[in-house]
């Protein structure tokens, strides 16, 4: 795949959350919730700035991110589903 995100967007992989079983109730898949977890494939350049300069990005490809419930813009490349976010729509790195 070579895709590269503009500007200050970020193409990350949603990762699976482990599954938790509670008491014998057995949740559907179409009820479950998509995880808020992601991992870093790659990363655009930065925001562009008024000087013309690229103010960096504070993360990189392979990092584990969290991002919040209704951001981003899912994409299919090649078979595998990604999502692109804007930086400002991380909430966090993971440690």
């Amino acid at each position: 795949m070579n895709l590269r995100p503009l500007h200050d967007r970020v193409l990350v992989r949603r990762l699976d959350e482990q599954e938790s079983m509670r008491g014998s109730i057995i949740i559907p898949d179409s009820a479950k919730e998509k995880p808020h977890q992601a991992e870093v494939i790659a990363v655009g350049s930065g925001k562009l700035l008024e000087d013309g300069q690229h103010a960096a990005i504070d993360v990189k490809a392979g990092d584990r991110i969290l991002f919040g419930k209704y951001s981003g813009a899912d994409v299919r490349i090649d078979g595998e589903e990604y999502l692109i976010l804007r930086e400002d729509e991380i909430l966090g790195v993971l440690a």
